[in-house]
C-alpha cells in the first residue's frame, strides 16, 4: 500500500467498524475471545479504532463529512477484490482529502490562536513592567543580569520555558535538565531580538506575537498556526560566534 495512503486508509477502516457499530452489530461481535488468534484479531481491529479516535476530532472540526455507507462499500468491496477505483484514482483522491482536511484545520486553529493571541497581547502590554518594542516584542526584566549581551551573530547558552497563551509548555530545557546552545542568528526572529537585550545572568518573560515566531505554520503538532509564544528565559552565557561565521568575516 502507498505509504501516503496508510493514515487515510486506516481512518477508513475504523470508521466502518465505528459505522456499523451503529447500526447492527456483526455476530462476531458477541463471540467471547478464546484463541490468541482471536484476541490477535480482536486487538487489530481495536488498535485501529484507538488511532482513528485520536484524530477524527481534528476531520470534525475541519468539516469534512464522508458518507460511512459508502465507506463501509469501499472497505468491503476492497476485501472481496472488487473496488470500483483504480489505484491511481484512489491515490490522488485520498491525498486531496488529506490535502483539504489539514487546510481547513489549519485555518479554524489559526483563527483561534490569532483571536487569543491579540487578546492576550493586549492585556499582557498594560502589564506593570512590560515593554514593547517596535517590531511588538514584548518583554520583562524578571532579574537584570551584569555580563555581556550578545550579538545577533553570537552564540548563547540559555536555560527556557516556552508556553501557549493558554499555559501549556511546549518545550522546556529546565524539564530536560540541561541548558541549551545555539547560534542567536539561527532561531525565530523574537528570540534574536530579544536576548540581544538581554545581559549575562539576566532572567527575562517574552510575548512574541506569530509573525516574530512561526507564523502561520503549525509546529509539531503542538504550537497552532498564529500562535503568540510566552517564553521564560536565562541567559547563562554568550559564546564567541561560530568558527566558520569568524573565516567568512575575515574573508
Amino acid at each position: 500500500m502507498n505509504r501516503m495512503m496508510k493514515p487515510l486508509a486506516l481512518s477508513a477502516i475504523a470508521l466502518a467498524i465505528t459505522a456499523c457499530s451503529q447500526q447492527e452489530p456483526y455476530p462476531v461481535s458477541q463471540k467471547k475471545l478464546e484463541s490468541e488468534q482471536e484476541k490477535q484479531a480482536y486487538a487489530l481491529g481495536s488498535s485501529v479504532g484507538s488511532f482513528v479516535a485520536r484524530n477524527l476530532d481534528d476531520q470534525e472540526k475541519a468539516e469534512v463529512m464522508l458518507d460511512r455507507q459508502l465507506v463501509i462499500a469501499g472497505f468491503v468491496d476492497a476485501v472481496k477484490g472488487e473496488n470500483k477505483l483504480s489505484d491511481e484514482e484512489a491515490d490522488k483522491l485520498l491525498n486531496d482529502l488529506r490535502s483539504k482536511v489539514m487546510e481547513q484545520r489549519k485555518n479554524v486553529l489559526g483563527s483561534k490562536a490569532a483571536k487569543e493571541g491579540k487578546a492576550f497581547q493586549e492585556e499582557n502590554a498594560k502589564k506593570d513592567g512590560v515593554k514593547v518594542t517596535e517590531s511588538g516584542l514584548q518583554y520583562e526584566v524578571i532579574e537584570a543580569g551584569e555580563g555581556d549581551s550578545p550579538s545577533e551573530d553570537d552564540i548563547v547558552e540559555v536555560h527556557y520555558e516556552g508556553t501557549l497563551v493558554n499555559g501549556e509548555v511546549f518545550d522546556s530545557s529546565y524539564e530536560r535538565g540541561e541548558p541549551t546552545v545555539f547560534p542567536l542568528n539561527r532561531v525565530i526572529p523574537g528570540w534574536t531580538e530579544g536576548l540581544q537585550l538581554m545581559k549575562e545572568g539576566a532572567k527575562y518573560r517574552f510575548v512574541i506575537p506569530a509573525e516574530l515566531a512561526y507564523g502561520d505554520r503549525e509546529v509539531g503538532g503542538q504550537i497552532p498556526p498564529n500562535s503568540t509564544l510566552i517564553f521564560t528565559v536565562e541567559l547563562l552565557d554568550v559564546k564567541d560566534k561560530p568558527e566558520s561565521d569568524k573565516s567568512e568575516t575575515q574573508q
